[in-house]
């Protein structure tokens, strides 16, 4: 007998670059620390319930718009689905946790997909302000008119405040990072995990009280820190979306290249 609690979970890593802790922190200089390099990963998350199509946890970054940011993939999200056994057009649900370019490339390839979304994230991101310079750096206008075209033709659910996306799988909207950035709880068999999407982009983000450079609201940074303490307060495992720890954490993926994909849960 299956339950909620077989929901299963991986983590892709498609991308990675090099980058500094002055770069990836806000206001690095108050921490009187020595800068120094730092990896970050870029991740997509699927979770396969016990019966059913996988759930898509964000889509990675479209391959060519993220050349022109100096991004290159190690593989192409279509490639790593394809090494996955994963066919897009099974996909029945994809989660959007926010609207940065690098969590919602390829959406297109969904084409049997409800997407799920804050209401916030969407309505922000399709407004005059989301053109600023600050703000527009970090999301693919293509991709989020797309996404605008099918909430229109009724293919996205818009998410206010918490939303039961399948047994045992619960997005919570926590704002700080993009204005409705979603952080998502997987029940699992050996505890739960917490996808923190970029919640929290690293685990020192959390531990240290450390906010990621790229921010729309300090102060609700810091209340999403609280928020993702209070949903991993009973053991349930905290994933971060871009530290590369998260690959020698937990085991690979058997059958894929190396270094592709680790098994969450």
């Amino acid at each position: 007998m299956t339950s909620a609690t077989d929901n299963r979970v991986i983590a892709v890593r498609y991308a990675e670059r090099q980058t500094r802790l002055s770069e990836v922190y806000y206001g690095w200089h108050v921490y009187g620390e020595p800068d120094a390099p730092i990896p970050m990963t870029y991740y997509f998350w699927i979770v396969q319930p016990p019966s059913g199509p996988p759930i898509m946890i964000d889509t990675g970054f479209d391959p060519a718009f993220a050349a022109g940011l100096g991004r290159t993939a190690l593989c192409p999200p279509a490639a790593a689905l394809e090494q996955l056994g994963v066919d897009p057009a099974a996909v029945e649900q994809v989660v959007v946790t926010h609207l940065h370019y690098d969590h919602i490339g390829n959406l297109e390839q969904f084409v049997n997909a409800q997407f799920v979304v804050a209401r916030k994230e969407l309505d922000f991101w399709t407004t005059s302000v989301a053109l600023r310079r600050h703000f527009a750096h970090h999301t693919h206008p293509e991709a989020v008119e797309w996404l605008a075209d099918a909430a229109q033709r009724g293919r996205v659910v818009l998410v206010d405040d918490e939303v039961a996306i399948a047994p045992g799988v619960v997005g919570t909207i926590v704002g700080g990072h993009s204005p409705g950035q979603m952080v998502v709880s997987v029940d699992t068999a050996d505890g739960g995990v917490l996808l923190a999407s970029d919640a929290a982009h690293y685990y020192d983000e959390v531990a240290k009280d450390r906010p990621f450079a790229v921010v729309a609201d300090l102060a609700e940074v810091y209340t999403a820190f609280d928020t993702v303490r209070t949903l991993t307060a009973g053991g349930r495992d905290f994933v971060p979306a871009h530290d590369a720890l998260v690959m020698s954490r937990y085991p690979p993926v058997d059958g894929v290249q190396a270094g592709l994909a680790v098994q969450i849960a």
